[in-house]
């Protein structure tokens, strides 16, 4: 990553420059005007409880975690992508941001405030089955070997 293009960490404290529009991908069937809050289990490991709920910038980061949440869970269909809006400040998810990719490329962030459900997304792409087995193997991999840590 070149100087002009480094990445500015995105902090509580500097999160306001960070635009829209955001999206949630989820198992969860929810309504516009709900809010999304932390304190439920983890689309991503069972029997963990998130301190913090996820979202991004990019709709196919939503994508990827609507068709995990859905396949982990052993739930039919592809899973529901929400466009939502943060009630207060949020950070760059610790757990992709420099650990998996420089900078924060999937735009992902977190939040401990409640995300607001102004939207839904129907006609978003998923990604093709073996694509998604793909990631599924590697996660079975990860978890395998003790590396699927969720900083939370």
């Amino acid at each position: 990553m070149d100087e002009d293009n480094a990445h500015v960490p995105v902090t509580y404290e500097n999160c306001a420059h960070v635009e829209g529009p955001f999206f949630h991908g989820t198992k969860a069937a929810v309504a516009v005007g709900d809010d999304l809050v932390p304190g439920f289990g983890s689309n991503f490991q069972e029997r963990r409880v998130s301190n913090n709920i996820y979202f991004t910038a990019i709709e196919e980061t939503a994508a990827w975690g609507a068709e995990l949440a859905t396949a982990l869970a052993g739930v039919e269909g592809r899973g529901h992508i929400y466009v939502v809006e943060p009630s207060g400040p949020f950070e760059d998810d610790p757990n992709v941001t420099d650990k998996r990719f420089p900078g924060n490329p999937t735009r992902s962030y977190r939040t401990r405030h409640p995300l607001r459900v102004v939207g839904e997304l129907d006609s978003w792409q998923g990604h093709d089955p073996e694509v998604l087995q793909g990631m599924l193997d590697r996660l079975a991999l990860l978890r395998e070997q003790g590396r699927d840590v969720i900083e939370d």
